[in-house]
């Protein structure tokens, strides 16, 4: 998560409003609101196997699959004058059924399954940590949160369990891959990391 946009602190009615009107993409938290960073052709890359791949395998269920643009509230419902909560926009978001909205304007989504959330170095520390106890707090749907690193091939895993606890799995290779029963699929890395070469560049190389 960057820098926030502004010093001063928006409502949630008034973070909505101006995010509506913005050509730019805003993430919200408590008040403050953080201009997204641009994205590397390495993250690009991922993001379009993860829409491609999985949006395959959803096809004839009853999850459906969103990337980039939808918004997913993590926080209570309270008052649109107040200024809690998180409002994010994940790399990939499904829900199952059908969509919830935070209100009449259908682009606040409140009821994700999966969430997938490619790594990058300025947002890392977020997603791994306010973001994903954010996520898990208010969002009960939510049954599995995966991290997609841009650097290696190596994918996290966290599934609700049934106790509310949260089960780990990871993916380190190529030839790894991991179930997500929560949307009925199966996420292969050698899939998410279609054309990407992790072979050092010759700068790397020099430097070692």
């Amino acid at each position: 998560m960057a820098l926030p946009k502004e010093k001063f602190s928006l409502t949630v009615d008034e973070y909505l409003a101006s995010e509506r009107a913005s050509v730019e993409r805003h993430e919200y938290l408590d008040g403050l609101v953080y201009a997204m960073a641009g994205e590397s052709p390495t993250h690009g890359t991922i993001c379009m196997n993860l829409s491609i791949y999985l949006g395959r395998q959803l096809i004839g269920t009853t999850c459906q699959a969103w990337s980039k643009d939808c918004k997913v509230r993590s926080g209570p419902v309270l008052d649109p004058r107040d200024r809690k909560g998180l409002f994010s926009y994940p790399d990939l978001v499904i829900f199952c059924g059908e969509p919830s909205f935070h209100d009449s304007h259908r682009d606040v989504l409140t009821n994700p399954v999966a969430i997938i959330e490619v790594l990058s170095p300025s947002t890392e520390v977020f997603d791994r940590g306010e973001k994903f106890a954010r996520l898990r707090t208010w969002n009960p749907s939510l049954l599995d949160y995966l991290l997609v690193s841009q650097s290696s091939p190596f994918v996290e895993q966290f599934t609700r369990r049934e106790d509310g606890s949260w089960l780990y799995r990871f993916g380190e290779d190529l030839t790894a891959s991991l179930p997500i029963e929560s949307i009925g699929c199966t996420l292969h890395l050698a899939e998410v990391y279609d054309r990407i070469d992790f072979s050092p560049s010759p700068i790397e190389e020099e430097a070692d």
